[in-house]
């Protein structure tokens, strides 16, 4: 293993070109970027190409803030059978984010009250990652429920109803900050 691909693994499986000291270092980088062994994710963020084959990403180095949200979070708590071609991320509305090519994020741009609502940290292949809690993503789920269809709003629900680390008082908290108590009572008479 060669001195940049060492570093790259020091600092959690990504690198800056400013956590590199000398030319010699950089020019490294950049054959290994040419020879394809290490992928350039955005302007000065560059990964191993063996990293980004991983499941997870550090969202924290590329969307610093970024939360994970929607599909990203129905398939990290198992609601949904649907498999997001995209990571989810939410972030504060206002803020300017330039995406890189890969891997492909699509940010939802949420108001500070929705935003901060509800976020937890969890270990994703390795990765500390931001993601918010089951009953968040439920309360979105119901929320969204004309942009995702009703159909995947309806399995999403069904599938909290049968956990047993499910906490009903605090998705009727949640769904009443996000304006969706009255839509979560009907989802409830017709599955319960």
């Amino acid at each position: 293993m060669n001195l940049i691909h060492s570093l790259i693994k020091e600092h959690g499986g990504y690198i800056s070109t400013k956590d590199i000291n000398d030319r010699s270092t950089y020019y490294q980088l950049l054959d290994e970027v040419k020879k394809g062994r290490i992928i350039r994710i955005r302007q000065g963020l560059y990964a191993l190409e063996e990293d980004m084959a991983k499941q997870m990403i550090d969202i924290e180095k590329i969307v610093p803030h970024g939360i994970l949200c929607l599909y990203s979070a129905w398939t990290y708590y198992q609601l949904t059978t649907q498999i997001p071609l995209e990571y989810y991320v939410a972030v504060d509305r206002g803020r300017k984010i330039r995406l890189p090519g890969y891997p492909p994020i699509k940010l939802c741009y949420w108001s500070k009250n929705v935003y901060q609502l509800g976020v937890n940290e969890v270990t994703l292949d390795e990765f500390k990652v931001r993601i918010y809690d089951l009953e968040k993503s439920v309360c979105d789920a119901i929320k969204y429920r004309s942009k995702i269809g009703i159909d995947i709003s309806s399995e999403i629900f069904k599938n909290y109803l049968q956990r047993k680390d499910r906490n009903i008082d605090k998705l009727m908290k949640y769904a009443k900050i996000l304006r969706v108590e009255t839509t979560l009572k009907n989802y409830m008479e017709i599955q319960l």
